[in-house]
C-alpha cells in the first residue's frame, strides 16, 4: 500500500506543483489561455488557490517522509479532493464540460490518496 500511496502522490505533487505554480509566478495574461475562469477570479484568489494546491502537496509528502504527524497526509489528500470537486462544479457552471475530464482524473487520485494514507 505504502508503493501504491507514493505513486499516487507523485503524480498528483506533479500535476498540483505545475498548476499552483503557475497560479503563484504567472499574471492573468498567461494563465488565461490555459485557465480561462482566472479573467472573472480576483488575482488574490488565484494566488490562494496556487498557494493552496502547492501547500497539499507538501501535505502529501512531508507528513508520512518525517513520521511527523502522518494524519495531515490525510487531511491534505481530503483537502485536494475537495478543491477538485469545486473546481469541477466551477467549470459545470460555466458551461465548460469539455474541461472536466482533468478534473475527474485528479478527484478519483486525490480520493484513492485519501484512502491510501489512511492504510498504513
Amino acid at each position: 500500500m505504502k508503493i501504491a500511496y507514493w505513486i499516487v502522490t507523485g503524480l498528483l505533487g506533479v500535476l498540483y506543483l505545475y498548476s499552483g505554480g503557475r497560479k503563484l509566478a504567472q499574471d492573468k495574461e498567461q494563465l488565461a489561455p490555459m485557465m480561462g475562469w482566472v479573467d472573472t477570479a480576483p488575482m488574490w484568489l488565484v494566488r490562494a488557490i496556487g498557494a493552496a494546491e502547492v501547500l497539499g502537496v507538501a501535505g502529501l509528502v512531508l507528513p508520512p517522509l518525517t513520521g511527523v504527524a502522518p494524519v495531515l497526509a490525510t487531511a491534505a489528500a481530503l483537502c485536494l479532493l475537495v478543491l477538485q470537486v469545486l473546481a469541477a462544479a466551477l467549470h459545470l457552471s460555466r458551461g465548460e464540460v469539455g474541461n472536466t475530464g482533468l478534473n475527474a482524473a485528479l478527484i478519483a487520485l486525490a480520493a484513492a490518496a485519501t484512502w491510501l494514507a489512511t492504510t498504513w
